[in-house]
């Protein structure tokens, strides 16, 4: 048993009956002693109730940093900062109050969560085009268009750092109802048939396209059964959540920065990065 645990079971307790917790100098939670004792025991706290407590305080501090990004209009919208409960520190304070009446109150401590993407690496990375790839669909069919779309809003910002690996499944996610994909027209086995998420496929080869001109290592790509009219015969990339993926891995030095986006029946990808490497 460590010391602190020690501590936990065997000192005095000479505290007041109720603590205060702060954070960022507003009351977050107020707890009274006897929650956090045995019952019947008031010299010894339960262990299991200080963890289930801590755990409490923890996803009430709780905050998940939040990448930089550029927006439509080209401008880098600042990261912002994330925190957690350290949790150690925190034990120890309370530890403190309830043995040692220390205190009556006390701020809660945290620790900084930064974000993968900060605003001086975007501004860095995003200094050169490097890839650019234009493919054509028919905006009048709304639903492929929509899904289109929404495919692109997932890749557009991508960041991928040296030795990563880009996996268009991954970074996509699952083609649901639920995250707002309809039906369209995709092919299987080299038939058109209607299914959801209809028209990504026009997203992963436009990708494809944009990225091989800056000597990426494919690890996975796969054409369609059928020739598809967006992209010149065999430079497609078919994907499908159960089936087929599109992967490839950054091998240069420096990060590179994924821009895409639909205008007008256009699908524009672009790669940025801040040297050249065609």
């Amino acid at each position: 048993m460590s010391f602190l645990l020690s501590l936990l079971f065997i000192m005095p307790v000479h505290s007041t009956n109720q603590l205060t917790l702060t954070y960022e100098g507003k009351v977050i939670d107020q707890v009274q002693r006897e929650e956090l004792m045995i019952p019947f025991h008031p010299l010894f706290m339960d262990e299991t109730k200080v963890e289930s407590y801590i755990n409490k305080i923890e996803s009430l501090v709780y905050s998940k940093p939040k990448d930089a990004y550029i927006d439509d209009y080209g401008d880098i919208i600042p990261e912002i900062h994330g925190h957690e409960l350290n949790k150690e520190k925190f034990r120890t304070l309370l530890v403190d109050h309830f043995h040692h009446n220390n205190t009556t109150s006390f701020e809660i401590p945290v620790r900084t969560l930064y974000p993968r993407i900060d605003s001086e690496l975007l501004s860095h990375v995003r200094s050169k085009r490097i890839g650019l790839y234009t493919t054509y669909f028919n905006n009048n069919n709304h639903q492929r268009t929509h899904n289109i779309q929404l495919a692109t809003r997932a890749i557009n910002n991508v960041v991928l750092f040296p030795g990563e690996v880009f996996s268009f499944n991954r970074i996509v996610g699952k083609r649901t109802e639920q995250k707002g994909y309809l039906k369209a027209p995709v092919i299987i086995k080299g038939e058109i048939s209607e299914g959801i998420g209809g028209g990504i496929c026009q997203v992963s080869s436009t990708l494809f396209n944009a990225v091989d001109q800056i000597h990426v290592k494919i690890i996975e790509r796969y054409s369609h059964s059928k020739q598809v009219p967006y992209v010149p015969p065999n430079r497609d990339a078919t994907v499908s959540w159960y089936g087929p993926d599109f992967v490839f891995k950054n091998p240069h030095h420096q990060p590179l920065l994924i821009r895409a986006k639909t205008s007008y029946g256009k699908l524009i990808i672009e790669i940025y990065s801040s040297e050249d490497f065609s």
